[in-house]
């Protein structure tokens, strides 16, 4: 009998054929559960990582899933037999809402590559019943409603184990949920485990929004992902978000520790913790707290804190390194504020005179990121760029007292999902020209022999333009959206914020239009794609994309230029959203200004997809720059030290930019008679201020290097071999991009854990 027919008997007694969609992804969701629970975990390793990050943005896992277990093309076979198609069966699966951005998603790749590389380690992190939020768009807005993800049948498996974390007037109790984690052809499994409330109910949020009462923390902890804190009960909830899930984590490090034969002493020996950015950090004074409740000496249990946590810094924006007012610690876990308070007297005594480094500062403020530094033995930047900013800008007070702490750690991504499953003929036609070894090994480079074969150019032409059909239906199946299959297809998909300046894209689509509108016609048409969420209480991002959707009306009701150019904007971006969009791209759009975005991913998954990056040299866009030759890459904008020195000395004027007379007719475009009469005023006007007189991220510095750079980059696409060349050179040189080869290095230099050696370059 064959895998699937035994699994179809048992839950429906009919043939494959006779069964429904549906019927079909809860038969594929049995096997693959019933596979996974065959494999052991790690646990027999003595030491484990615990990865607490609070997003963990891990997509659809049927066809991951199917691959990691080797048995993709054995299942997919059977069901084409029987007349059904797995990409029809996985409407049925719905998307995790666990996570937003690339940190969530950064952290799905890392678990991914924890277990496919043998390593002992478990994600730790909160299940969230409504994630971010569902974004829709009404009247070219941005609107939020929930996003439910939890049904009975979902990968969730709930776990005996719970834990009472004490907060200052209550006590609650967790209950834990697994989602197993497997590795690529591993004979074993790791887990996600995700602590979650009973008590939690959307019973609480407002009908057709995502409002709720802050304040009723039993009934809304884990209820969504970063919750609106732009008020003090936000501010409080997110507080016990966070110490919920550190608490979960640290009580469960501690069992699971001594099960395996610590006496507490020597927990540095059984356990290590990786913070994934700031948002974990309270790990620490709560493992201090835990251990000493246990019999261990306040000071000792500092030191066996700080010997097994590390961290790494995600970001260079102020904003995002989290500060907590200490009295809104006090009034959540006080506790742990008095142990805050000892943490950070004890290095103003070591430092007195460098206030820099202080944890609380003169306005009681607790700086997260601080207390993570000076209480953990590593930190660690996520591209070469960025650890070299933090070392000598952002945090150079802190390296220079801690100089051996800081370490680089490039990010990465999984090939397993990025291109075996997103990318599936790409990755056959790999196969054919170089076997199959880079599968495991994530060497492309022996494509580069081909780089001059007219057959395999023509050959990856096909697969873009099939990819491009596959984008083109899920467009018009999800969104009522056509696009051209023949269109040069443009992307840039990330969350809306004003230093990844999608708000100079869209000063670009406003200048294209025009120049069509002026006869200046692509000898290619153009498909400009936007995809991220803006946060709900962040107004300038929304207006961002309330200017995209309302240009791209406009577009589209010009019968002059509809033909000719395109501008679409994904709704609800997500992991499954990309996974149509990276493989059909051309052109990755990676624009943030220099020095502000710490490494990025989602250069990544272009290159590997054979997209040519038009980026500034900021993050891992510069290692990018460096592995493909500047001749394989489209580099504008101001350099990375010129930002830095322009904010040091305020020496950025946004409005004599803006009274360049190429810059100026774009910005006032936003509120011309043609915005106005589709868009909302109040939004188009606000935006226009900020550009004008603020644009705190300088969309305007790099606009009109970034106009002629964008007409030079369609240009070249017009000679096909040549483009399709340095397609493939950056596919080629994609390797060191796999996270494999990141775990790898973390495990290397910062865990130091008992690995099964697999092949990573």
């Amino acid at each position: 009998m064959s895998i699937l027919e035994n699994y179809v008997l048992d839950n429906f007694d009919k043939p494959i054929r006779e069964c429904t969609d549906q019927e079909m992804y809860k038969v594929l969701l049995d096997l693959v559960r019933d596979k996974s629970r065959e494999l052991p975990t790690n646990d027999d390793k003595k030491k484990k990582l615990y990865y607490f990050s609070a997003e963990f943005l891990i997509g659809k896992l049927l066809s991951n899933n199917l691959l990691n277990l080797g048995i993709y093309d054995e299942v997919n076979n059977e069901l084409i037999a029987n007349g059904k198609n797995i990409m029809d069966i996985e409407q049925a699966e719905l998307e995790p809402s666990l996570g937003n951005g690339g940190l969530g998603r950064l952290a799905a790749c890392f678990v991914d590559s924890i277990t496919t590389l043998g390593i002992n380690g478990d994600g730790v992190g909160l299940n969230y019943h409504f994630g971010l939020f569902k974004q829709v768009f009404k009247d070219n807005q941005q609107t939020q409603l929930p996003d439910p993800w939890i049904t009975e049948e979902s990968w969730l498996i709930k776990n005996e184990k719970s834990y009472e974390v004490p907060f200052n007037n209550f006590t609650l109790k967790s209950t834990l949920y697994d989602i197993d984690v497997l590795g690529y052809n591993s004979d074993t499994r790791n887990r996600l485990r995700l602590f979650d409330l009973d008590s939690v109910t959307s019973d609480i949020i407002e009908e057709g929004t995502i409002h709720f009462d802050k304040t009723n923390i039993e009934e809304n902890l884990t209820l969504f992902l970063y919750p609106d804190d732009s008020d003090r009960e936000g501010e409080l909830l997110r507080i016990f978000q966070q110490y919920f899930m550190v608490s979960n984590g640290a009580q469960l490090i501690l069992d699971e520790a001594v099960a395996r034969g610590s006496n507490l002493h020597d927990l540095a020996e059984y356990a290590v913790i990786q913070i994934n950015d700031t948002h974990p950090a309270f790990v620490i004074p709560e493992m201090i707290r835990l251990l000493t409740q246990r019999g261990i000496d306040f000071d000792e249990a500092i030191q066996i804190t700080q010997s097994l946590t590390a961290f790494t810094n995600h970001t260079i924006l102020a904003e995002a390194l989290e500060k907590w007012p200490i009295d809104e610690l006090e009034q959540v876990m006080p506790e742990i504020a008095n142990i805050i308070r000892e943490l950070d007297n004890r290095k103003k005594d070591e430092f007195p005179n460098n206030h820099a480094v202080s944890i609380i500062d003169e306005h009681d403020r607790v700086h997260m990121a601080h207390m993570a530094i000076h209480y953990g033995y590593s930190i660690n930047g996520v591209a070469a760029l960025h650890t070299e900013i933090l070392k000598n800008s952002e945090l150079k007070a802190f390296f220079d007292i801690y100089p051996n702490k800081f370490i680089n750690k490039t990010n990465g991504i999984t090939f397993r999902r990025w291109i075996m499953d997103a990318n599936k003929e790409l990755a056959d036609f790999i196969d054919d020209l170089i076997s199959d070894e880079w599968r495991t090994s994530a060497n492309l480079e022996p494509l580069l022999d081909f780089k001059d074969d007219e057959n395999v150019l023509t050959k990856l032409r096909a697969i873009k333009f099939n990819n491009k059909q596959r984008l083109s239906h899920r467009l018009e199946t999800m969104q009522n959206v056509t696009i051209n299959e023949h269109s040069i297809i443009d992307v840039q998909i990330k969350r809306i914020h004003e230093y990844k300046r999608q708000q100079m894209l869209l000063l670009y689509i406003i200048h294209k239009y025009n120049d069509i509108k002026n006869g200046n016609i692509p000898k290619t048409p153009i498909t400009i794609i936007f995809g991220g969420k803006a946060a709900a209480a962040y107004t300038i991002a929304r207006d961002i994309i309330h200017a995209i959707l309302t240009v791209s009306e406009i577009i589209a009701n010009d019968d002059e230029v509809n033909e000719h150019f395109q501008v679409v904007m994904v709704e609800n971006y997500n992991v499954t959203h990309a996974q149509y969009l990276i493989p059909a791209t051309d052109i990755s759009e990676q624009i943030s200004l220099a020095s502000k975005e710490a490494s990025g991913t989602g250069n990544m998954k272009f290159m590997l997809n054979g997209a040519l990056t038009l980026c500034t040299l900021d993050g891992a866009n510069v290692e990018i720059a460096d592995l493909v030759g500047e001749e394989n890459i489209y580099i504008f904008g101001k350099r990375s030290e010129e930002i830095v020195d322009l904010y040091a000395t305020n020496g950025y004027n946004a409005r004599s930019y803006y009274e360049r007379e190429t810059i100026k007719p774009l910005v006032d475009f936003l509120m011309s008679p043609k915005m106005l009469e589709l868009g909302n005023e109040d939004r188009l006007s606000r935006l226009q201020y900020d550009m004008i007189n603020k644009d705190y991220f300088m969309a305007l510095i790099d606009l009109e290097e970034f106009i002629e750079i964008k007409e030079k980059v369609y240009e070249d696409y017009e000679d096909h071999d040549t483009w399709t060349r340095k397609a493939l050179i950056n596919i080629a040189k994609a390797g060191f991009f796999s996270s494999d080869r990141t775990i790898n290095e973390y495990n290397r230099d910062i865990w130091h854990l008992e690995q099964d050696i697999k092949n990573v370059n």
